[in-house]
């Protein structure tokens, strides 16, 4: 059976409960809700069933803790996160503003997170998986950067397989060494899984059909495009699938992607096809929308089928 790893940032999120722009008044607040991209995405990974790991460190304090203990609940296996007895726990503050769009105060590089490295003890949990899954999000530090590469590096020369979601804005590709470690990441990709427009931040080619031929040719296996709430596109060397979303009320849409690739991303690893992948990964992104908080929304696959059921997807 796989075993899927991720490394990167854990964090809490606390959110505004009512709209506007950013916080220079004091405005009423919900949270500490567990969160950061690889934490939400290897929580839904652990809600599936599928044995799988994280790499991180938090401070030894409440907001620590409340990432450590939901993710134990839901079978994520914890041994790679250190607990820093000095450190910080990551934090983002989140308001939405009318328009939809957020406005984030994040404390992630100055955290316990930042300082991310590999020992023994990581080293060894790395040689006992064979998938890695590396978040854009994590490449945010020198040393975080470094212990990513080593694992995509030591996984795939045992044979093991690597999937890819960039979840970047083009001004962050101007980071020193942020392109370097993403050109690195991507020439070791199995699963490439792009949101929209990224497709084109990789690619030299000026549409989508030929953006997607041109990465398959680098030697990818799989790409997924995710659409947002209109589904997300499959494709191979011999195939492109296009799927619909599932109509579903939105709470808060943090989390739907990671979700999203979560599942898809062990459905694939299970041997499913790609239209059921796909169906599986489109009802994990919409389910994640409809709770508040972003990991609040993982879901089990009893509340996969139920909700493909109830939309007469099955």
């Amino acid at each position: 059976m796989s075993k899927i790893l991720t490394i990167g940032e854990i964090l809490v999120e606390i959110v505004a409960t009512n709209r506007g722009n950013g916080f220079r008044e004091a405005v009423p607040l919900i949270g500490p809700f567990p969160s950061g991209a690889p934490a939400i995405f290897i929580d839904q990974v652990g809600k599936l069933g599928q044995e799988c790991a994280i790499v991180s460190r938090v401070g030894d304090d409440d907001f620590g803790w409340v990432n450590i203990n939901r993710l134990t609940e839901d079978g994520v296996d914890v041994s790679g996160i250190e607990v820093v007895p000095q450190g910080t726990t990551g934090s983002a503050f989140v308001r939405y503003r009318e328009d939809g769009s957020r406005a984030f105060v994040f404390n992630i590089r100055h955290s316990a997170c930042g300082t991310i490295e590999l020992s023994e003890k990581t080293l060894a949990m790395i040689d006992g998986c064979t998938h890695m899954h590396v978040m854009g999000t994590a490449l945010y530090a020198p040393s975080v950067v470094q212990s990513i590469l080593t694992a995509v590096e030591r996984i795939k020369a045992a044979g093991g397989t690597v999937s890819f979601d960039p979840n970047l804005r083009p001004e962050i590709l101007d980071s020193p060494g942020m392109r370097e470690a993403l050109q690195t990441v991507l020439a070791k990709t199995d699963l490439f899984m792009p949101s929209g427009e990224e497709l084109f931040l990789f690619a030299e080619a000026k549409t989508e059909d030929a953006a997607v031929a041109e990465l398959l040719g680098r030697g990818i296996r799989a790409i997924v495009v995710k659409r947002g709430d209109k589904g997300a596109s499959y494709f191979d060397k011999d195939t492109r699938l296009d799927l619909e979303g599932f109509k579903v009320e939105e709470v808060d849409p943090t989390g739907a992607g990671d979700c999203f690739g979560a599942t898809f991303v062990t459905f694939w690893l299970q041997g499913a096809s790609p239209a059921e992948a796909l169906l599986y990964a489109n009802a994990s992104g919409a389910c994640a929308v409809t709770r508040a908080g972003p990991m609040e929304g993982a879901s089990t696959r009893a509340e996969l089928d139920t909700l493909i059921k109830t939309q007469g997807r099955a």
